[in-house]
């Protein structure tokens, strides 16, 4: 009776084990995905100019209505086919909204390196916070709360200075930006490796959005910093 208890047991375990691997495995697949929309909306934003269609304060009120829009459909249709062609459009649009920095950062003269270093930075963070995620055996669900408040705060502070324009306040924000959401990758991803999140389009859209504010704040940072070329 105990020997068939332990092979019930083990069963299950490894069962639970080969489900978590398949929502991660589908995490990476749909996350590798969703940068190929994102590229071409960034692409088609700057071919049309996105950043003088729009005043800065328009482009808030666009960005986040459109986001929060987008996010809100996807989580409601997240466990059918229709979730993820959201998720897939939400990254096009989010690329069409990343093109009003891209547009800043591409007029240095050094600009396409910028780019590509905001884009190595961001895939060291990807990389090693997914390492991280992989060999830390503690729980990390209490760091939810804290990075929730951290990311109202900085949002809040974003939009108070889209007014202000204030650089060092951007540069503080981008810099407070990449550590709250670097921690938010390292949390997303083990939630799903220990189980506490079964869905692999929500996660995607975690860590999607982590990702992309961790490339936008380099971005900042970079065209704040880096123009010495012009």
């Amino acid at each position: 009776m105990n020997t068939d208890v332990e092979i019930l047991h083990g069963s299950t375990a490894s069962s639970l084990d080969s489900e978590r691997q398949r929502v991660l495995r589908n995490t990476y697949v749909l996350l590798a995905v969703s940068m190929l929309p994102t590229v071409l909306g960034a692409w088609v934003g700057l071919q049309i100019g996105m950043a003088s269609l729009m005043s800065p304060g328009i482009g808030l009120v666009v960005f986040l209505g459109g986001a929060f829009g987008f996010m809100f459909g996807i989580e409601k249709n997240k466990n059918s086919g229709v979730g993820v062609a959201l998720l897939l459009a939400f990254t096009f649009f989010m690329g069409l909204m990343l093109s009003r920095m891209l547009g800043f950062v591409l007029a240095h003269s050094n600009g396409a390196s910028l780019v590509m270093m905001a884009f190595g930075g961001t895939s060291a963070v990807f990389f090693g916070m997914a390492t991280l995620s992989s060999v830390i055996k503690r729980d990390l669900s209490a760091m939810g709360r804290f990075l929730f408040i951290g990311a109202i705060l900085v949002l809040v502070a974003g939009i108070a200075n889209v007014f202000i324009q204030s650089g060092a306040l951007m540069i503080t924000l981008s810099v407070l930006v990449i550590g709250i959401f670097s921690a938010f990758i390292l949390y997303d991803l083990k939630r799903v490796r220990d189980g506490e999140e079964t869905n692999y389009v929500t996660a995607t859209l975690g860590v999607y959005l982590s990702l992309f504010n961790v490339f936008q704040a380099l971005l900042a940072l970079f065209g704040i910093g880096g123009g010495g070329g012009d």
